[in-house]
């Protein structure tokens, strides 16, 4: 059976809300998983000390991850629609908030999805989705030039600030130790490495650099822009699946409402 695989691209910034809608996906597609770009991170002896701060920056895109082995795994994953077997991710340690959406919407994309399994089956090929989240993951142009479907959630500056601060750490990827090791931010962080790292890193894929309003600028390709804080959950999962029904290529039965 032909193996056809689906890269979906989940970016956005840390407490955007894009891990979670990612997760919801991963529920409804067939044949899915999660590719999280956290789990690139250098080991934290090798994570850059900010020139001015003094303290490690996990955040400037340059040395945040390692961007070789990330570029070489998704190759690997787009040519099988498998995770390495050798990768080991932290995700599942870290806290995780209950973000419930509409089961309507759930069941609804969720049959129509199997439907279009069944359909592609029938025809000898096999569809695999990965989901590819990621706080930098239109930084880098291999990357980018991955996916397929690319995703960005934008969430006002002081609504992700409020969340960084309420969350009690991360759990960042040691590759040979299964529990990695707990990042917990020092005093003025936020203010002083994350936040002007995101904005770095993204205001070039946004009209006058306005990572707050701008719209794409075409600097990535077909990118979708989500506004985090217009639409609940539900209405994310409703639009992206929407984008995806029309990748899958599957025949009658709609799944939009």
């Amino acid at each position: 059976m032909k193996t056809r695989v689906i890269l979906v691209g989940i970016g956005g910034a840390t407490c955007s809300g894009k891990t979670t809608l990612a997760k919801h996906l991963r529920r409804i597609l067939p044949n899915s998983v999660i590719v999280h770009q956290d789990d690139f991170a250098p080991p934290q002896e090798l994570i850059p000390v900010h020139p001015v701060y003094g303290v490690q920056d996990w955040d400037r895109a340059e040395g945040a991850i390692d961007w070789p082995r990330m570029v070489k795994a998704l190759d690997e994953v787009k040519r099988t629609g498998e995770i390495p077997p050798e990768h080991i991710s932290h995700d599942h340690l870290n806290e995780q908030k209950d973000v419930p959406i509409d089961d309507g919407v759930y069941q609804r994309w969720k049959t129509y999805f199997e439907k279009v399994d069944q359909e592609h089956r029938a025809k000898g090929e096999e569809v695999k989705w990965v989901m590819v989240d990621g706080f930098l993951l239109y930084w880098h142009p291999e990357v980018v030039d991955k996916l397929d479907v690319r995703v960005f959630l934008r969430v006002p500056h002081d609504v992700l600030k409020q969340r960084r601060h309420e969350r009690h750490g991360y759990h960042t990827a040691v590759q040979s130790d299964p529990e990695g090791s707990l990042w917990r931010d020092p005093p003025n962080y936020w203010e002083q490495i994350v936040w002007p790292a995101y904005v770095e890193a993204h205001q070039g894929i946004l009209e006058n650099g306005d990572v707050e309003h701008g719209k794409s600028n075409g600097k990535v390709p077909g990118l979708i822009l989500l506004e985090g804080l217009e639409l609940s959950m539900s209405d994310m999962v409703d639009r992206v699946c929407g984008v995806l029904e029309g990748v899958s290529g599957g025949g009658g039965g709609n799944g939009s409402a």
